[in-house]
């Protein structure tokens, strides 16, 4: 396996901590992996679907108290208390050490130890970096297997280095009174306990590829962001790409596998996906933003995906995908959720494992953050350049949220700080991807707020950093609403594959090529500089003036509002977005 000291030190501590029956080293093989799913067909922690319609997919379901991220329940535990900052739990770290090895020890009792080695990023890229996840959970290990690089290659790269990041989960009794996901960042450390949601528990996700990496991003010259990479060719056969940040379940997936309307793709417009959730950015030896997705897979939420609203994911879901929490079609064993289609099965089983009737019930079928864990190699529009780890150079970086009002549908930031500055004010209302209320407006700065592992006053000041180092080179950043509606609650903008119109404004300003108005907020198009054909009928130029509007009496609002959200960062906030808030406010008078 590895003579890695390192490794097998804290192997054997953990060992004798959690007490397990017996060990087993992942090696990654297909051999292994399924003898892994018929145990879990066999204890019933899976159930294997209609092999014909879905080959290679399963459905799990998690405990109805475990069905979502956790954020009160969610701690950063550095050193000193201010270096985690003012937007995450934080607890002393020998403390939290303490009660987490209390809670996990002995807890694998008559359980096996899982041992997952995985790189995040393809193996051996120079962006990639190591992690080793310790389980007593086979779903935990399929999914691993899905959305990382996992198996023996990675001992190879990782050789006697001590630069990869320890994670231990322990299902427990899946309480949610003892349930704590803590990350020691200083410790490259991550302890999860008393969950099985995915969230949770797929420490590669969020907990690495964020919360620890935004802060090795910190401490290295990089950064760690919670966005999409999405390429766009155009009819001269030009590849662009840009990344994007949206909170969930804001249309990221939606956005990082759209089909381009009828007109451009006759047009030659294609779109590739290099990610759908997460970004590692770093300067290139050109002196350009290069990124790659650290990823393998795409953990994407299941209601509402459907053949209108993202046909590409859709199709990525066909085969090896696991499911949880969706209702099962008992009539031919496949799945269904809210928004797939319009015919619900009537001899179902919901997400609880109870009998349902679609056409009858009031209930759902499917939890509404019900997911699916899918191989990105099944996406149809998969970047040719997602496995070469040398990463694509980013353009443009676009922020967006949930807003009804205020936010126009697309604004170009007046340079990099004042990017940063509009990043850092984003704000959205909130969905079921996070436990608590839904339909409040949070801020939710560059959509990193449940995700950046250290103190967000200094991850705003390392964004101006980066721009400082990137200079002329540095990608243009704005701003994008598709969710603004009209008086009567309806949504202005189309959405979907249309979101290409503005793409397309995006990079030709990128270019110096399209045109703009200048606003308090920034650089708005004019209803005519959005290439609109073939969707005349659908937007009226009436319609697209009001969703371009910027309403001087409301960016006053907003800008009082964001007055108070900055206050919670004290000194910690950088001069540099006092300096944009205080000239908003007097480019609004």
């Amino acid at each position: 396996m590895t003579n890695n000291q390192s490794v097998l030190s804290w192997l054997q501590k953990v060992k004798d901590l959690v007490k397990p029956a017996d060990v087993m080293w992942i090696d990654g093989t297909e051999e292994q992996l399924e003898m892994l799913r018929k145990t879990a067909v066999q204890t019933g922690e899976m159930i294997k679907l209609n092999q014909e319609k879905m080959p290679g997919c399963y459905l799990h379901r998690t405990a109805e108290n475990d069905v979502a991220r956790v954020e009160g329940r969610t701690f950063i535990c550095s050193r000193k208390e201010e270096d985690a900052g003012p937007t995450n739990h934080w607890m002393d770290p020998q403390k939290c050490y303490k009660m987490l090895f209390d809670i996990a020890r002995g807890s694998y009792a008559g359980r096996t130890m899982y041992i997952i080695p995985y790189s995040m990023g393809p193996v051996g890229s120079p962006f990639a970096k190591v992690g080793v996840e310790v389980t007593d959970s086979i779903y935990v290990v399929l999914n691993m297997s899905i959305m990382t690089r996992v198996g023996n290659k990675i001992w190879d790269v990782l050789g006697d280095s001590n630069d990869w990041v320890r994670g231990l989960h322990c299902k427990c009794n899946v309480d949610p009174d003892k349930r704590y996901i803590c990350q020691f960042p200083e410790d490259n450390t991550i302890i999860s306990v008393n969950s099985a949601y995915g969230g949770n528990v797929l420490l590669g996700k969020k907990c690495f590829a964020l919360r620890i990496a935004s802060y090795q991003g910190k401490q290295e010259g990089w950064m760690a962001e919670h966005m999409l990479i999405l390429g766009i060719q155009n009819p001269k056969g030009e590849i662009k790409y840009v990344s994007a940040a949206f909170p969930s379940g804001c249309g990221k997936t939606n956005l990082a596998m759209l089909i381009p309307p009828e007109g451009f793709r006759k047009k030659g417009y294609k779109i590739f996906t290099v990610g759908d959730d997460i970004a590692w950015m770093r300067i290139g030896p050109d002196g350009r933003l290069w990124a790659i997705n650290p990823e393998n897979g795409f953990f994407g939420i299941a209601p509402g995906t459907n053949n209108k609203s993202n046909p590409n994911a859709l199709a990525t879901t066909r085969k090896g995908t696991i499911f949880t929490n969706v209702a099962l079609n008992k009539d031919d064993n496949t799945v269904w959720w809210e928004g797939l289609d319009k015919n619900p099965p009537e001899n179902g089983v919901d997400w609880k494992g109870r009998p349902w009737n679609g056409k009858t019930s009031k209930e759902k079928g499917a939890h509404p953050n019900s997911r699916f864990t899918a191989p990105a190699k099944n996406c149809p529009c998969i970047s040719p350049e997602f496995d070469k780890g040398t990463g694509v150079p980013i353009s443009a970086i676009i922020f967006g949220g949930r807003r009804a009002q205020t936010t126009p549908l697309v604004y170009q930031s007046r340079g990099w700080n004042n990017g940063v500055f509009v990043g850092s004010i984003m704000a959205s209302e909130t969905t079921a991807a996070a436990s608590g209320a839904v339909g409040v407006v949070r801020r939710d700065p560059m959509a990193m707020l449940p995700f950046c592992g250290y103190n967000m006053g200094d991850y705003f000041a390392h964004w101006i950093e980066m721009g400082k180092k990137l200079g002329d080179k540095a990608p243009k950043i704005f701003n994008v609403n598709w969710f603004r509606l009209d008086k009567d609650g309806n949504f202005l903008w189309p959405g979907f594959g249309d979101n290409l119109r503005v793409l397309d404004w995006i990079l030709d300003r990128c270019d110096g090529k399209a045109n703009s108005v200048e606003t308090p907020i920034g650089y708005v198009p004019t209803p005519e500089d959005i290439d609109m054909t073939g969707l005349e009928d659908a937007v009226s130029p009436e319609t697209m003036k009001d969703i371009l509007t910027v309403d001087k009496d409301q960016w006053r609002k907003e800008a009082d509002a964001i007055t108070e959200h900055y206050k919670k960062f004290g000194d910690r906030l950088p001069k540099e977005l006092s300096a944009e808030l205080a000239a908003l406010k007097q480019r609004l008078q």
